[in-house]
C-alpha cells in the first residue's frame, strides 16, 4: 500500500504531507482546486518524465517522496528489480521513492540509492494502477489480461508445468543450435585431419623441447664440459699430494692422534670426516662419469638438432608451447570426432526434442482448456458487475486465440467491451470515455480483486456523467474492492465519497497575491461540510450529507 506521500514546491503546493488509509481513500475539492496535483505526483513517482513546469513559481526545485509497504506476494519481484540496480532491499518490506526535480535535471532515488526512470517505471507497473484519461492501466494489455485470467482460474500449477517444459525445450534447441554452429564442414574436417596426422607423426611429449635444449647445450660444448669435469675430478681425488682426497688422508691421521687423548670427541670428528671423504669420492666419480657421457658422435648430435627444428615448427604453427600443441591436437581430434558422430548426435537431439515437445504441447493444451472454461466464468461475473455500475445493456466478451508457442502457452487473450446494444464489442484500450473506462476497470478490478496482484488502485473521473443510483453503486463497489486493495479515488459525487474510510480535501488559499494549494484529511464534522458543498450547499444539503453518512 501507499503509506504516505510528501510534496514540496510541486505546482501550487508549497508543502504537503498525506498519510493514506489502508482501504478506501477519497480526494475531493472544487474544480480547479488542484486535485490534479495528486495525480501529477503519482505519475512522477511512476517514472513519468518531468520538466520545469512541475516546479512552483519562484522556486528552483521540487520534491516528491513516498513510502510503500510491499505485499508479501510482490516482494520477490521487487527484490529482483532492486538487485538488478544495486539498490538495497529493506527487510521489513518497505520501499521509499524520492524524486528531486530542478530546472535543469531530475534525480531519482529508491531506498536512498540513485536509480533511472526505467527502475521507477518497473516498480510503478507492479505497485499502482491508475485509471484515468491518458493513463496506462496494466489490464489494458493483452499479456496482462491473460496473466490475470490465469490467476483468476488458479492455473498456477499448470502454468509452472508449461513454463518448465518450454524452458527445457528452449535450452535443448539452444544446445542444438550451438552444436550445429560449431560443427566443422567436410572441407574443414579434411584440413583438420591433416593437422592431426602431422602432429601425430611428430608425436611431441610434454617438456621434450626443454630437455632437448639442455642436452644440446651440453653436447655443443662437449670439449669444455669434459675438460672442466676432468679437472674438478682430479682436484678432488687425483693421485697427487694436492688433491682433496690426499689432504683428507692427512687430516685423518691427525684426528686419529686426537682420538688417543680425547676419545669421545675425536671419534665423532673421525665419523664426520669419513662422511666428507665418501662425498668427495662420490663427487669425483660423478664428474668422471659425466665427462665420459658427453662424448657424442656427429650423427647423434645432428639427429638432436633435427628434432629440435621439428618441435620448433610445431610450436610456431600450433603453439606457442608444446603443451599448447598437444591441447590443439586434442581440440582437432574432438572436432573431427564430432563431425563423424554428427548423424548420431542429430538423431539424439531430434528424439529429445520430440519428447519435450510432446510434454510441452500436452501441458499447453491442458492449460488452454482450463483457460476456456475459466473465461466463461469470468465473463459471467464481469457482466453482472458492469450492470451494477450503470451499464444496463453492456456486453463483455472474452476471446482466446491461438498464439505462437511460448512460455505462456499457446493462447492470446482479448477482453472486449461494448457499453451500448448494437455496438460491436472492442478491446478495452479502445473505449473512448475516461469515465466509462474507469467504471469498466472498476468492474474488472472488483471481479479480479483476489487474482490481480497490483496493490494500489487510483480512479479519476470514475463518476463522470453518472449520478443517483449508479453513483451509489460505484461507491459501494469501491468500498467492496478496498477490502483487498488500497483505493485512491478523486471524486465529485457525495454518493461516492461517503463510502470512503479516509477523506482528503484539496483547496486553494490566496495570501499576499500568492496562491497555494492545501491537501488535508477531514474529520467527521469537516467531512459532513464537504459532502454538503458537493451536494450544492445550504441547510438542506447539510441534512442530506448527514443522512448520506449515516446510510448503510
Amino acid at each position: 500500500m501507499l503509506k504516505w506521500m510528501k510534496l514540496r514546491n510541486l505546482a501550487l503546493v508549497e508543502e504537503a504531507e498525506v498519510e493514506f488509509g489502508e482501504h478506501f481513500n477519497v480526494i475531493t475539492g472544487e474544480t480547479g482546486a488542484g486535485k490534479s496535483v495528486i495525480m501529477g505526483a503519482v505519475d512522477l513517482l511512476l517514472g513519468d518524465r518531468a520538466d520545469k513546469s512541475s516546479i512552483r513559481n519562484g522556486c528552483d526545485r521540487c520534491e516528491i517522496s513516498a513510502e510503500f509497504e510491499i505485499p508479501e506476494m510482490l516482494r520477490d519481484i521487487v527484490r529482483n528489480i532492486l538487485e538488478e540496480s544495486a539498490v538495497e532491499d529493506n527487510p521489513d518490506g518497505s520501499l521509499l521513492i524520492r524524486r528531486v526535480i530542478t530546472r535543469t535535471a531530475s534525480r531519482n532515488f529508491v531506498n536512498g540509492s540513485p536509480v533511472t526512470l526505467h527502475v521507477l517505471q518497473q516498480l510503478g507497473a507492479i505497485l499502482i494502477d491508475v485509471h484515468a484519461a491518458n493513463s496506462s492501466q496494466s489490464l489494458l494489455h493483452a499479456g496482462e489480461q491473460l496473466a490475470v485470467l490465469d490467476r483468476f482460474g488458479h492455473h498456477q500449477p499448470l502454468q509452472e508445468k508449461v513454463r518448465n517444459a518450454w524452458e527445457a525445450l528452449k535450452k535443448l534447441r539452444q544446445e542444438q543450435e550451438e552444436f550445429l554452429q560449431t560443427l566443422p564442414s567436410a572441407d574443414e574436417v579434411k584440413y583438420l585431419k591433416r593437422i592431426a596426422e602431422e602432429i601425430a607423426r611428430v608425436a611431441p611429449e610434454p617438456g621434450e623441447d626443454e630437455e632437448l635444449k639442455a642436452r644440446h647445450s651440453v653436447a655443443a660444448n662437449a670439449r669444455s664440459v669434459m675438460e672442466f669435469s676432468y679437472r674438478a675430478g682430479e682436484a678432488l681425488a687425483g693421485d697427487h699430494e694436492h688433491s682433496v682426497f690426499q689432504q683428507l688422508t692427512e687430516i685423518r691421521r691427525d684426528l686419529q692422534e686426537l682420538e688417543k687423548y680425547d676419545p669421545v670427541n675425536g671419534n665423532e670428528f673421525l665419523v664426520q670426516l669419513e662422511e666428507i671423504t665418501d662425498q668427495v669420492r662420490n663427487l669425483s666419480a660423478g664428474l668422471e662419469s659425466h665427462a665420459s657421457a658427453v662424448e657424442l658422435d656427429g650423427n647423434e648430435f645432428q639427429a638432436m638438432e633435427d628434432r629440435m627444428r621439428v618441435l620448433q615448427t610445431m610450436k610456431r604453427r600450433y603453439g606457442p608451447t608444446l603443451e599448447d600443441v598437444l591441447k590443439y591436437q586434442e581440440t582437432v581430434q574432438e572436432k573431427v570426432q564430432r563431425f563423424e558422430d554428427a548423424a548420431l548426435t542429430r538423431e539424439k537431439f531430434e528424439a529429445e526434442e520430440k519428447t519435450l515437445q510432446e510434454v510441452y504441447r500436452s501441458a499447453a493444451a491442458a492449460l488452454s482448456d482450463k483457460r476456456k472454461k475459466t473465461a466463461g466464468k469470468l465473463l459471467k461475473e464481469l457482466s453482472a458487475e458492469t450492470v451494477k455500475l450503470g451499464f444496463k445493456q453492456a456486453e463483455f466478451r472474452v476471446e482466446l486465440h491461438n498464439a505462437p508457442e511460448s512460455a505462456n502457452g499457446i493462447d492470446r487473450m482479448e477482453l472486449l467491451f461494448s457499453a451500448n446494444p448494437g455496438v460491436e464489442p472492442c478491446p478495452l484500450s479502445a473505449v473512448a470515455s475516461s469515465g466509462e473506462i474507469s467504471r469498466v476497470m472498476l468492474a474488472v478490478k472488483t471481479v479480479l480483486s483476489e487474482a490481480d496482484a497490483v496493490p494500489v488502485l487510483i480512479f479519476d473521473e470514475i463518476d463522470a456523467n453518472i449520478g443517483g443510483e449508479t453513483a451509489w453503486k460505484v461507491g459501494q463497489e469501491l468500498e467492496k474492492l478496498s477490502a483487498n486493495k488500497q483505493i485512491l479515488c478523486i471524486s465529485h459525487l457525495a454518493q461516492v465519497a461517503k463510502f470512503a474510510q479516509t477523506h482528503f480535501l484539496v483547496d486553494k488559499m490566496s495570501e499576499d497575491s500568492v496562491t497555494r494549494t492545501r491537501i488535508r484529511q477531514l474529520d467527521e464534522d469537516a467531512r459532513c461540510q464537504e459532502l454538503a458543498r458537493m451536494l450544492g450547499g445550504g441547510q438542506a444539503a447539510l441534512e442530506h450529507a448527514k443522512s448520506l453518512l449515516n446510510a448503510e
